[in-house]
């Protein structure tokens, strides 16, 4: 009964990404954003099932720092695309560094190694 009320809520939640993606624009974005979720979830649901749920938590926890992460990855990709001065390709590779710093910065902070 758990498995369908978590696939009942992950399918929700999919859908909740799709209306929103769908919404904001453009369309490209619609499977990226309907995918996201559903990987995450299918991954988690297959982590619990393999491995238990201490496993799985602390799975998550890494999937929220990796998608902190990754929202400055992309705030700072924006403006560098936005001078026009640099292809995607360019640009997107360039910062990559700051997403995998700024993912294992966090990742130490959150472990206790700044408090």
């Amino acid at each position: 009964m758990q498995e369908l009320l978590r696939f009942l809520i992950g399918g929700i939640v999919v859908s909740v990404f799709a209306a929103l993606s769908d919404m904001l624009g453009p369309k490209s974005f619609a499977g990226l954003f309907g995918a996201a979720p559903s990987v995450a979830l299918a991954t988690l649901g297959l982590t619990i099932a393999h491995s238990g749920k201490a496993y799985a938590a602390i799975e998550a926890r890494s999937m929220l720092l990796g998608a902190a992460a990754f929202c400055l990855y992309a705030a700072l990709c924006s403006p560098v695309l936005l001078r026009g001065k640099r292809s995607a390709l360019v640009a997107t590779v360039m910062l990559l560094p700051v997403w995998f710093a700024a993912g294992f910065a966090l990742l130490w902070i959150v472990r206790g190694h700044l408090a």
